[in-house]
């Protein structure tokens, strides 16, 4: 008996490049022994409903998309008994592709298809935040309302450069929030302007922003929090240390956990994943170590 496989695609993600491969995409599928049922994503949303629903009839859940088309997958299956999760094979087709970079899961759409039904299983650490999931990244303040306040059309036609001319008009007023972080038995209260919490080697296509060394299912996360400047040789400093022309710096607090609390008095909005992650005043951050597994080559 044949296995079952349930295709998630996003069609308007990157520039709609899954339409042209998706017969080849099908084919390699069905040569690798699967039954294929595909859905088409109608909203925001829709792919984890459709986790969340139908994955106890598959062996395999593929998606196709962004980062942010995974990260649905991935809060539905985690909503899921641990006995009713199932294998998930991505096939990035988004602008940036942060995590299937750090997986290894090539850019050729035809070889991240064939790497999606592959035996070879990854173990992942995924993050749990609050009531919610995140497969990579989980951020607040200063460009975390770039990714989902920039047009899907922008993205697709200016990549990184969309995010990038978005953020530049955040810089006229840098916003920061005054926090309470707990971790490891540690206590930092600082007012900060940027923040992340991430499972990956880039963020926004960026690499060297996340030092330490990164492994995607350790148990840890890598937390970076970037305090407010107070004057201009302060914020070039920070600059410096995003870029890695400064190793470190007094400016940004850099460090690994597998659990993070950070508390503000005012509602601070997060993003996950690169979508809009609600707004919150208290955050609990878990590590959920080899939650789920990931086809990798």
């Amino acid at each position: 008996m044949s296995k079952r496989l349930l295709f998630i695609v996003n069609p308007r993600s990157g520039k709609g490049q899954i339409k042209e491969h998706l017969a080849d995409i099908l084919d390699i599928m069905i040569k690798a022994g699967y039954q294929v049922s595909v859905h088409v994503t109608q909203s925001g949303g829709d792919a984890t409903t459709q986790t969340i629903e139908r994955a106890k009839e598959f062996d395999r859940i593929v998606c196709s998309g962004g980062d942010g088309t995974l990260d649905e997958v991935v809060t539905g299956m985690m909503q899921l008994a641990v006995s009713d999760r199932k294998p998930i094979g991505y096939i990035p087709a988004g602008s940036t592709n942060d995590f299937g970079n750090s997986l290894g899961i090539d850019k050729n759409m035809l070889n991240a298809a064939r790497i999606s039904v592959s035996d070879n299983l990854f173990p992942c650490d995924i993050g749990n935040f609050n009531s919610d999931s995140f497969v990579y990244v989980a951020a607040f303040g200063i460009f975390t309302e770039v990714s989902y306040a920039t047009p899907q059309d922008m993205k697709n036609v200016l990549g990184h450069a969309a995010y990038i001319i978005e953020g530049a008009k955040q810089l006229r007023d840098i916003p920061s929030f005054r926090m309470q972080v707990e971790y490891d038995g540690n206590v930092v209260y600082e007012e900060f302007i940027y923040g992340m919490i991430t499972n990956s080697k880039s963020v926004g296509g960026f690499q060297g922003i996340i030092r330490g060394d990164i492994g995607l299912n350790d148990g840890v996360f890598e937390a970076t929090l970037i305090k407010m400047p107070k004057n201009p040789m302060e914020l070039n400093e920070i600059l410096g240390f995003m870029t890695g022309i400064i190793p470190d710096s007094d400016m940004v607090y850099s460090f690994q956990t597998s659990q993070i609390k950070l508390t503000c008095s005012e509602e601070v909005p997060w993003t996950l994943d690169g979508e809009f992650g609600g707004n919150h005043k208290s955050v609990t951050i878990i590590d959920e170590k080899g939650a789920l597994e990931i086809a990798i080559e």
